[in-house]
């Protein structure tokens, strides 16, 4: 007989001992079923509903009013919207559409329907009872949630020649039913809701101007002709800005293609309807082309970023290539024994808006990033092969320029292949083949490891004597790597320092990018706090936005914010961030006489200041990267990378002061 081996027995002993329970298990019955009534779920689980509790979440609130507004605007029932940051840090919201309907609900006469709406998730007039065909927001939580988690809402409504007004406290709670306040003052009709977000639920409650602006211009590009207005009433903040557009999309491709060489004057444009007694389903395409080599595709579900693209993307990039391919053919400008144009060549330089509208979208999720509705591609396959070939023959210099762009790609398509086949053999394989100046860090796990990309070799020396050699790595640069806005793949992966870069980051690049296969999970930026340490930043910003989008989009890209001053309190050094520290500090210690050092550049800081300033855990102040509008990021880029210098220094003048603005 053949007995198991006394070590595996005890190994199996182990594995029941820690099986077995330590306790006695709690009781599970029906007392443990715990029911959330109300807005309770929200202000549990706030994330669940607007995403975060940070910044972003707190804008949500912003968007989940103003979205109502443009479904309002979406039905033909609105033109004008004012969105409002008071002078205590509140929002309000005006509309000119038909009001939040004011008679008692069926399900609960002793409410009006504005209450239900306001304080039942998931109470809404998208849901099919004929309030719109057309909608943003689809959920019915909008309203609701923003009343969850504010101090303090106040609704306004003016409907059938009356005024209504109704006030919330702390997460929801009616002070009161809603009131009939008289008549309408001049016939006004519309809704306005003011509130305060919590701040036991936010990280912070300030609210951003200038993001919330950047998404009020993008609504109005969306919506002709519909008039955004906004103000900032904050001390010290003020500020008016106003949003029409009566071209549309038109607008918004020239606007996005502004800071770009245009390689044609013209916008094509587009549009069809397929409408019938339940559903409703409309295109719009606007599309040009430019010299850079970048495609600026920006698709839009009833007024949402769809961000990932979805069914609408894939039937106009399906129709696009096939178009094209048969109209280069027709021309003789590709000859029979000539392949067929890609996708992606014909794509290059493409900047195009293709907004949807249509009942019942299928979002991926809550985000609302992915449109999945196969009914939708269809129409905008159908649409771009007539319309398209129209456009083409009708423009025929502007339809020869776009295939001799595409067959310039598809040659640099050939020879960027050659490289990148280059850059893999040469990729790191478990550690071998990285870059000879990367100095790596112990560690093979990426959630723990961070590299920072520091410029020049005397400041490489002070972050390798002053990092974490278990989990930091230090990758040295020499100077500007090359500006990636204005070079083809093939050139970029010739440049031995972005050659280092890829090799280093792992996961490969442009289109082949793998996110899941990098070698860390922070990637810093270290450089000078001054105007070439800037540039250094925006050159490898822009490599990082166009060639690793989803290393930016995950969160995996980091500034250092290296101090600019330092003082002597007692017998300790303090070091300062930047001019605005350096007054809050005079401002908490009036009497301080001791002098402030402006510290030198990173290559002049010790090991241990450069440890303790900028790379220590526990110490350090790190700057995330992020892209929250890709449209937005992707016309910076163009502005600050690109060739026009006016546009450029026009960019930089106006947004000089606004930090925010800068974190794209």
């Amino acid at each position: 007989m053949v007995r198991p081996c006394r070590d595996f027995v005890q190994k199996i002993e182990g594995m029941r001992n820690l099986l077995e329970p330590k306790e006695p298990p709690r009781e599970y019955g029906a007392e443990s079923i715990r029911i959330l009534e109300g807005l309770d779920p929200v202000r549990l689980r706030p994330g669940m509903y607007i995403g975060s509790t940070g910044a972003s979440g707190l804008h949500h609130l912003i968007w989940e009013i103003v979205d109502n507004s443009v479904d309002e605007a979406m039905a033909g029932e609105c033109d004008h919207i004012q969105v409002t940051i008071l002078p205590d840090g509140g929002c309000r919201v005006i509309d000119n559409g038909r009001g939040i309907p004011t008679d008692p609900h069926p399900s609960d006469p002793s409410k009006s329907a504005a209450e239900i709406a306001l304080t039942k998730l998931h109470a809404g007039g998208k849901f099919g009872g004929g309030g719109y065909q057309v909608s943003g927001g689809l959920h019915g939580v909008g309203v609701s949630v923003v009343n969850a988690l504010s101090v303090r809402l106040e609704l306004e409504i003016d409907r059938g020649g009356r005024h209504y007004a109704m006030e919330f406290r702390d997460g929801g709670s009616p002070v009161g039913p809603l009131v009939d306040l008289g008549p309408s003052k001049r016939g006004r009709r519309g809704t306005t809701v003011t509130f305060w977000p919590d701040a036991s639920i936010f990280e912070e409650i300030d609210f951003q101007a200038q993001r919330i602006v950047e998404r009020l211009e993008i609504m109005a590009f969306l919506n002709r002709s519909l008039l955004i207005d906004f103000e900032d009433q904050r001390s010290g903040r003020e500020q008016k800005k106003s949003f029409r557009y009566d071209g549309g999309i038109i607008d918004f491709v020239r606007a996005l293609n502004a800071p770009k060489d245009a390689l044609f004057k013209k916008i094509g444009y587009f549009e069809a309807k397929d409408i019938s007694e339940d559903s409703s389903q409309e295109v719009e395409v606007a599309f040009q082309w430019n010299t850079g080599y970048y495609e600026g595709l920006h698709s839009f579900a009833n007024g949402i970023s769809t961000d990932e693209g979805g069914t609408h993307t894939e039937g106009f990039k399906k129709s696009l290539t096939l178009v094209i391919n048969r109209y280069a053919r027709a021309k003789g400008l590709l000859k029979e024994k000539d392949e067929n144009l890609k996708g992606e060549d014909i794509q290059e330089g493409l900047t195009a808006i293709v907004s949807v509208r249509l009942t019942n979208p299928q979002f991926e999720g809550q985000t609302k990033t992915k449109l999945g509705n196969p009914s939708i591609r269809s129409l905008v396959e159908k649409v771009t092969n007539e319309k398209l070939a129209e456009w083409l023959e009708e423009n025929p210099k502007e339809g020869s320029a776009i295939v001799q762009k595409a067959l310039q790609a598809a040659r640099a398509r050939v020879a960027a292949r050659q490289a990148r086949e280059l850059t893999r053999r040469k990729s790191a394989l478990g550690g071998a083949g990285l870059p000879g100046k990367l100095i790596d860090c112990t560690s093979r796990r990426p959630e723990e490891s961070e590299l920072f990309i520091v410029e020049g070799n005397s400041a490489s020396g002070s972050a390798r004597d002053g990092r974490d050699p278990r989990t930091q790595a230090i990758l040295p640069i020499r100077g500007k790597i090359l500006n990636v806005e204005r070079a083809r793949l093939d050139k970029m992966l010739a440049n031995v320092e972005i050659q280092s870069l890829i090799t280093a980051i792992g996961g490969n690049v442009g289109d082949e990018f793998d996110v899941t296969k990098i070698r860390y999970h922070k990637i810093i930026i270290l450089a000078d706090a001054d105007v070439d340490g800037s540039h250094i930043r925006t050159l490898l910003l822009t490599f990082f936005f166009r060639q690793m989008k989803a290393l930016v989009e995950g969160g995996h890209v980091y500034a250092a914010q290296p101090p600019l001053y330092s003082t002597v309190v007692g017998k300790d050094k303090i070091y300062l961030k930047d001019e605005v520290a350096k007054r809050l500090f005079l401002e908490s210690n009036p009497n301080h006489k001791n002098e402030f050092q402006r510290l030198k550049g990173l290559g002049e800081m010790d090991w241990d200041e450069l440890k303790n300033t900028t790379m220590d855990r526990q110490l350090r102040t790190l700057l995330q990267v992020n892209v929250e509008q890709a449209a937005l990021a992707d016309e910076v880029c163009s502005i600050l990378m690109g060739d026009d210098v006016e546009i450029r220094r026009n960019f930089i003048q106006t947004h000089a002061k606004d930090v925010r603005f800068l974190d794209v």
